[in-house]
């Protein structure tokens, strides 16, 4: 087991056009989604994460993994390793660990939230995201 300092926790769904973005209570027993990021070509997608980051004084950022149920990486995983590796780099020499975690069905299971909660797939496009970091979040706080 990973043991981390105490603090808020970043969680990113990342995508080719949006960063689902989640991030935990200071005690780390639930998970909130946020608006999704844009990612821009420029790369200011990165910056805006770290000013969240910084804002929230999150000591962890949980990217997630894409992995197929064989539990072997996707064909999206290289993206979020690359992802990963240019936030770290962003973040400096802030004290913040970057993480990957697992995110196997994470959309599948923040599209059947949301339809459970009334909403139809046009009202998901912007939120599902962030509902799968919201879930991303939930499994990685399951797992300390």
């Amino acid at each position: 087991m990973i043991v981390t300092a105490a603090g808020r926790v970043v969680a990113l769904d990342p995508g080719q056009r949006r960063i689902g973005v989640a991030i935990s209570d200071r005690e780390r027993t639930m998970a909130f989604p946020r608006p999704a990021v844009t990612v821009e070509p420029s790369g200011r997608h990165l910056d805006l994460i770290v000013d969240l980051v910084d804002e929230e004084m999150a000591v962890t950022v949980v990217v997630g993994l894409p992995k197929g149920l064989d539990g072997r990486e996707g064909s999206s995983a290289g993206l979020a390793r690359s992802f990963a590796a240019a936030l770290s780099e962003r973040l400096g020499d802030r004290d913040v660990r970057v993480e990957l975690h697992d995110e196997r069905l994470t959309t599948v299971q923040a599209a059947g939230s949301l339809r459970a909660a009334g909403r139809n797939a046009r009202q998901q496009k912007g939120a599902i995201d962030s509902a799968a970091a919201a879930v991303l979040l939930e499994a990685w706080i399951s797992c300390r």
